[in-house]
């Protein structure tokens, strides 16, 4: 019987696979291998789970088992238990590869975004605005977009700053909507949105699974149509595991945008570079080396005028 040949070699493939990470891990490999070796999918991890009293979203089991976060909180460790047990895995064998992250967090390092987490993160975006009474074009063209990214010791992103310079295209507009997306392991409800220059801090919402931030920047004072505003707002996040890139996303073409990332002294990159996306489906381009500012410890980029699309920088670790 070739077919069933077939699927007992696969089978025993997968079990190899399983033992294999269990022993070397990372936790998101290992646990991958044993939901895969047990044939479950997520919506049935997740059914198995409730039935433990643990509640855990299947888009959070995805991000576990993609590498993208790391089980922290005590709800989710108590899920990490029930998993051993629904996945007839040895006691503790999770746990331990979860300690194993924590005592050498470069051992197990977050993978990077992928369309399906930019994706996700498209949609809570949306859900937040909605919850805001914020369409997704607030009115406002977008002048000048100057950016500056901080990079921390830790390798991780510990905040951002951000001037704007708009124009109205309609009477009435009194608000602009800002978003952050922090780094794959990060917790929004931890960070932190300052109102640095002609602005003040309104509502502000988060979505723990996607790491999407949202938060009301309120004018006080109502602008017609062709007024123009200057503003400026800061992020401390720092909440992240390494950080290996910023992105920025644009709807309609728009004006000049200037990204600036800077690096702790004494966590430099080996080496950085620019790309562009025209959506989060669409293979990178564009790609061009940056040098590092030897005294500043930095690189930018400027487009003078912006498209639809994904403009960024990435950077590569020792």
């Amino acid at each position: 019987m070739p077919h069933v040949t077939q699927h007992a070699d696969v089978a025993t493939v997968a079990t190899a696979e399983l033992d294999s990470a269990l022993r070397c891990g990372p936790f998101h490999v290992a646990l991958r291998a044993a939901i895969a070796a047990r044939g479950l999918p997520l919506q049935r991890v997740q059914h198995h789970l409730s039935r433990y009293g643990v509640k855990v979203g299947v888009t959070s089991l995805s991000y576990w088992q993609q590498g993208a976060r790391r089980p922290q909180r005590p709800e989710s460790l108590r899920a990490v238990r029930a998993l051993e047990e629904i996945l007839q895995l040895p006691e503790e064998s999770l746990i331990r590869l979860l300690a194993r992250a924590d005592e050498d967090p470069a051992a197990e390092r977050p993978a990077a975004r992928s369309y399906r987490s930019l994706v996700e993160a498209s949609d809570t975006l949306r859900q937040l605005l909605a919850e805001l009474d914020s369409p997704l074009d607030g009115g406002l063209h977008t002048l000048g977009h100057h950016e500056q990214v901080r990079i921390g010791a830790r390798r991780e992103l510990t905040g951002r700053e951000s001037h704007h310079i708009v124009r109205a295209h309609r009477d009435g507009v009194d608000r602009f909507v800002a978003v952050h997306h922090g780094d794959p392991g990060c917790a929004p409800e931890r960070m932190t949105v300052h109102a640095l220059e002609n602005c003040r801090i309104g509502r502000v919402r988060s979505h723990h699974d996607t790491g999407v931030l949202v938060a009301e920047l309120l004018f006080d004072t109502r602008l017609r149509a062709g007024d123009t505003f200057l503003f400026r707002y800061g992020v401390e996040d720092g909440t992240g595991g390494l950080s290996r890139e910023y992105l920025r996303g644009f709807g309609p073409a728009g004006g000049q945008y200037a990204l600036q990332v800077r690096f702790d002294e004494d966590a430099l990159p080996v080496r950085c570079h620019r790309f562009t996306q025209h959506s989060a489906a669409a293979p990178r381009s564009d790609r061009e080396e940056l040098p590092l500012s030897g005294r500043h410890h930095s690189v930018h980029l400027v487009e003078p005028r912006v498209r639809s699309g994904i403009v960024g920088i990435g950077w590569d670790w020792e």
